[in-house]
């Protein structure tokens, strides 16, 4: 079946990076997009990146433009997401959907707005001092 299965989340101080990963497993992850979310106490959940099936298009939200990067390998089937100069608001739960189907996978991080088809459980940043 289908799954995704996040990592990398840990405790680091402010200015620290971290970078996350969304393994999948039980579909083609090529022919998926990317989302990145986080969710924070007081904040709801928030689209923080996402790159598209063959990742020819990248999105990140304003609040971390410049900072986060996504990237994916699809051989490995595997994304990414590389959080730097971190800071205490970042902390969250960080996870990782995958959007299919033909439109979605290829738009979803410019053109349109696609909710993921496969989540993953999150996995936990904390920025602290």
């Amino acid at each position: 079946q289908a799954q995704l299965v996040e990592s990398g989340g840990d405790l680091v101080q402010p200015g620290g990076s971290l970078t996350l990963s969304c393994k999948a497993s039980g579909f083609p992850l090529e022919t998926y997009a990317i989302a990145w979310f986080r969710e924070a106490p007081g904040k709801g959940q928030e689209r923080v990146g996402c790159i598209n099936a063959d990742g020819s298009i990248t999105s990140l939200e304003d609040s971390v433009k410049g900072r986060f990067t996504v990237s994916r390998a699809n051989p490995k089937k595997v994304a990414y997401l590389h959080l730097n100069s971190l800071a205490p608001e970042d902390s969250g739960i960080y996870l990782c959907g995958a959007i299919g189907g033909r439109t979605c996978s290829e738009n979803a991080c410019s053109t349109i707005r696609c909710e993921p088809n496969v989540w993953g459980q999150g996995t936990q940043v904390t920025v602290s001092s």
